[in-house]
């Protein structure tokens, strides 16, 4: 039996869903913002793989609780409780696919790399990232758990 070209198309379907499944994420003190997913590019099971000497893609869909003419990111990697702060190429939101100011009740999409230098130990870790208001406070707050290979 020959399948039908629609349950072809919906059995495709299925397998790009499957590759495209948002990331479970531990929200972290969100507090000026409500996190709606948090994507990472490639990262196809958890905890995810990042490999030396690759840049991973970031895309945090949140939306905003408050007024903010900007903001910024900041990312640790946290072991023993300990958060290591974790330089990114672009620390400013709103060079990070943010259209700033932003605006009360608004949606947003956070876009950014994550690279992954080849000195980096391999190890397992919890990455925390951030994104604060001009007040300091949480637009956003998401942690994963990763493992650093060569």
């Amino acid at each position: 039996m020959v399948p039908s070209p629609l349950a072809l198309f919906l059995a495709l379907g299925a397998a790009a869903t499957a590759l495209a499944e948002p990331l479970r994420f531990v929200d972290c003190g969100s507090k000026d913002g409500s996190i709606q997913e948090v994507n990472v590019s490639p990262c196809p099971t958890q905890p995810c793989l990042l490999h030396k000497g690759t840049s991973y893609s970031i895309n945090v869909t949140f939306a905003s609780k408050i007024e903010s003419q900007g903001s910024k990111a900041k990312v640790y990697g946290e072991m023993l409780h300990v958060d290591i702060p974790f330089p990114i190429p672009e620390p400013d939101g709103c060079k990070s696919g943010i259209q700033c100011p932003i605006q009360k009740g608004h949606s947003y999409s956070y876009l950014n790399k994550l690279p992954v230098k080849s000195e980096y130990p391999s190890i397992k870790l919890i990455v925390k990232w951030e994104l604060v208001d001009d007040q300091d406070q949480m637009l956003f707050c998401w942690k994963i758990p990763v493992q650093i290979t060569s």
